[in-house]
């Protein structure tokens, strides 16, 4: 085999190998995702959603948080647009203009600090969901900044979250996008053990500390209608419990 032929033999090998290992990590992933056959799967870079196209918005975000995504270099930097992957079309930024509610990141800006298409992504409106600012800039923003701690402490932590769709108080905007009256975020982790940790939240400032809106994630699935990590053989193990002993708090 001649030298140019060797290269393009071998070029082509690693592509495989690539394609391969990305299709393999996409199946492990999958694993995590919520079960709801009547949602819009849609994969970006960093986060893969569940899009609910009657509220206009993510049912639920789910992403792998790991230890270099959140220490990236990174700047905040991207545009609001409409998710060009939502097959049905998704909510746009004028829906949202002088609604009195902010574009609230699901999966947040600062878990994607790793590389600029992940950056770009988080800011497509599937991601996003009509948070009032005392939330948005207060106890959501302190939740995200203690899962980005656990992750420093874990190495990596696998996220589900999004609006509880189930109970709408108003909707905004020409394509009527709901606005939740609570919010969920769950995480679980596999270091150095096992287990899985459940908050929910109503869509109103509040200054209580985070431990005050831990649930068990069997609360979570009963107001959002979702199984959650209903692929794991040993999903019951950590879903019926609160599990404050086994997460330590700095918010």
């Amino acid at each position: 085999m001649k030298c140019r032929g060797v290269r393009r033999f071998i070029a082509g090998l690693l592509l495989l190998t690539a394609t391969a290992g990305g299709i393999a990590a996409q199946a492990q992933e999958e694993v995590y995702w919520p079960c709801d056959d009547s949602l819009q799967v849609v994969r970006h870079t960093a986060y893969t959603l569940g899009y609910s196209e009657d509220c206009e918005q993510a049912a639920w975000v789910f992403y792998l948080l790991t230890r270099d995504r959140v220490e990236g270099s990174q700047k905040r930097r991207g545009s609001f647009k409409a998710d060009p992957l939502v097959p049905s079309g998704s909510a746009t930024p004028a829906d949202y203009l002088h609604s009195g509610y902010d574009r609230g990141h699901l999966c947040p800006a600062a878990d994607n600090k790793y590389s600029a298409t992940a950056m770009r992504e988080s800011f497509y409106m599937s991601n996003m969901s009509p948070q009032r600012p005392g939330f948005n800039r207060g106890i959501w923003k302190r939740l995200e900044e203690q899962f980005r701690l656990w992750t420093v402490e874990y190495d990596s932590l696998y996220v589900v979250t999004g609006g509880v769709l189930t109970m709408p108080v108003d909707t905004i905007g020409s394509n009527e996008v709901v606005v939740p009256a609570y919010f969920y975020k769950i995480a679980l982790r596999t270091v150095p053990d096992t287990t899985a940790v459940a908050f929910l939240l109503a869509n109103a400032a509040d200054s209580r500390s985070l431990p005050a809106f831990m649930v068990s994630i069997d609360s979570v699935e009963a107001v959002t209608g979702l199984d959650f990590f209903c692929r794991l053989p040993n999903q019951a193990a950590f879903e019926t419990q609160v599990d404050s002993l086994n997460w330590e708090f700095d918010k």
